[in-house]
């Protein structure tokens, strides 16, 4: 195998973890960036260098290969499609939420069939319990999985917990689990709340950052150190990261990709990412979080909402981005068919925007000002999902303003930054 590999051993609570992580050699990475199309400097992906190396990580193992549409080459081919013409034994593809070509909404899946193009079995991983993960992998026979999507940062983006189920199923069998490691599109800085005991759902699995600021890569190695041995399993002994070249902490946006491929049908464009864990709060609320139209998560607003909510939000200054008033009419999902008054927000400079920041002050300026801003029908239940504890919605509808709530979270961000820090594999600012 053509790779220089360096140990890292994490001690957890009741066991060492050993994670190999593979930086590929100098050659690899050297073939890699000459023939792979965009721009020079553009991190190269692990699945680029894996691929260049000819899959040999691979060599001899039955494969269960974890992906959607981002699960792609420098060259766009699918992993999976270059995997089985390249000889991989690939006994299974498992399909996350969207599905592994990615046609279904939110909160739906392809179901279980057949790759028409390589005869694989394509097995329904959404919301698949451990055993569900056990038990595919026994029916495809598959000792090694691997896992490559291309993550937005977020906690409740919900393919980490699908590595997570995969993980605590690959302790469960033995089964050796590669990470074919991505970018954080939008860095790798940590911010927002962290999820409290009593609010675990498919949207949160683990208390870890709301704007979690690692990579798939890192939280694998972080989940095995740690989270493995507090529910009581064994850290996976054969855990491989294939590290990103090129790629630092500080990077976001352009500096961070060749091309944006959707990794959801709502996140169709990096600036969509960079915001998505601010304003994805807004899917607690009665306002649309702009789905049904082109730029969801970046256009909200709903019926009762005028010209004041961009007016207030321009007038905070807030950096990196500014608001347009706009009106709008999604065409699915809340406020279906209703013309809606809101705002677009525009990114003006990436590398400034603090996405909970924007969020929040949102949220507390659209409950200032329009009496019919609500919860969506829960109570707030929603928005302790997504924001992780009941704190968020309760400091909202007590009248705290954007300051305080944002505070509020400082103590328990910091606690989570020090505890993760010995997982990081790039260098920059955390």
């Amino acid at each position: 195998m053509n790779l220089d590999r360096r140990r890292l051993i994490h001690a957890s609570g009741l066991a060492a973890a050993a994670a190999v992580v593979a930086p590929f050699t100098p050659a690899a990475v050297a073939q890699t960036q000459a023939t792979r199309p965009g721009k020079p400097g553009v991190p190269v992906s692990g699945a680029d260098l894996a691929a260049a190396d000819n899959w040999s990580i691979f060599a001899g193992r039955k494969v269960g290969v974890i992906t959607n549409p981002t699960g792609v080459l420098a060259n766009f081919r699918s992993i999976v499609d270059d995997m089985a013409d390249k000889g991989v034994d690939v006994g299974a593809v498992f399909g996350p939420e969207h599905g592994f070509r990615g046609t279904a909404q939110d909160g739906g899946s392809e179901g279980t069939s057949v790759d028409p193009r390589t005869g694989i079995t394509v097995y329904d991983s959404y919301g698949a319990e451990v055993a569900d993960y056990v038990g595919f992998y026994e029916a495809s026979g598959v000792d090694t999985i691997c896992f490559d999507i291309q993550d937005v940062g977020a906690r409740f983006y919900t393919y980490i917990w699908t590595m997570w189920g995969a993980m605590q199923a690959a302790s469960r069998t033995g089964a050796t689990f590669v990470v074919l490691d991505r970018p954080n599109p939008i860095g790798g800085q940590a911010r927002g709340p962290v999820l409290q005991p009593g609010f675990e759902s498919g949207v949160g699995r683990l208390g870890i950052a709301l704007q979690h600021g690692m990579t798939v890569g890192e939280l694998a190695t972080y989940f095995n150190a740690v989270h493995l041995p507090a529910a009581g399993l064994t850290p996976i002994k054969d855990l491989h990261v294939v590290q990103v070249q090129g790629w630092r902490r500080e990077m976001t946006g352009p500096d961070n990709r060749a091309a944006w491929i959707l990794p959801s049908p709502n996140m169709p464009t990096p600036e969509t990412a960079t915001l998505y864990p601010g304003t994805a709060l807004f899917e607690a609320t009665n306002m649309s979080e702009g789905r049904g139209t082109t730029r969801p998560f970046e256009i909200i607003g709903a019926p009762y909402v005028d010209y004041r909510w961009a007016e207030a939000l321009n007038g905070k200054g807030l950096n990196g981005v500014t608001f347009r008033e706009a009106y709008f009419q999604p065409t699915l999902s809340k406020n279906q068919g209703l013309i809606c008054g809101g705002v677009q927000v525009h990114i003006t400079d990436a590398t400034r925007v603090e996405a909970l920041e924007v969020g929040t002050h949102m949220l507390v300026e659209a409950k200032r000002l329009y009496p019919g801003f609500d919860w969506r029908g829960d109570g707030g239940r929603w928005m302790g999902l997504l924001s992780g504890s009941a704190r968020f919605a309760e400091q909202l509808d007590g009248g705290a303003d954007a300051r305080t709530i944002l505070d509020s979270w400082r103590q328990e961000l910091g606690q989570f930054v020090r505890d993760t820090r010995q997982y990081l594999l790039y260098n920059g600012p955390r």
